[in-house]
């Protein structure tokens, strides 16, 4: 692959420009402290919340089984079943994404 030159006119601009940030000390200061932003991490799952996460992934099974069932048999039964299951499993995601979001929060005051 071809690499991309600079001509001289091009060349004497950057060298101008590196020159000026390398005598701006506030820039300089402020590349020196800077510190990389926190990194996403995973939640650890232990015990109880390994409980929680696999429970909450057989309410979205079965909701995902009852959707099927209710769009094929168009019973009023299995769209009733479906949709009190599919309300429960969006409460059941929501209260682990607040809990894992107020762990983070904890966990990125101890470390800052």
């Amino acid at each position: 692959m071809d690499e991309a030159r600079l001509s001289a006119r091009e060349r004497r601009v950057l060298a101008e420009i590196e020159e000026q940030l390398d005598h701006d000390e506030p820039l300089a200061r402020r590349l020196r402290t800077m510190r990389p932003g926190p990194t996403l991490r995973l939640p650890s799952l232990t015990g109880r919340h390994r409980v929680r996460t696999l429970g909450v992934a057989a309410l979205a099974a079965a909701t995902l089984t009852l959707l099927v069932l209710a769009v094929a048999t168009e019973a009023p039964v299995l769209i009733w079943l479906f949709a009190a299951v599919w309300v429960l499993t969006l409460v059941s995601v929501l209260s682990l994404v607040v809990r894992w979001s107020r762990r983070r929060s904890v966990d990125s005051r101890k470390a800052g």
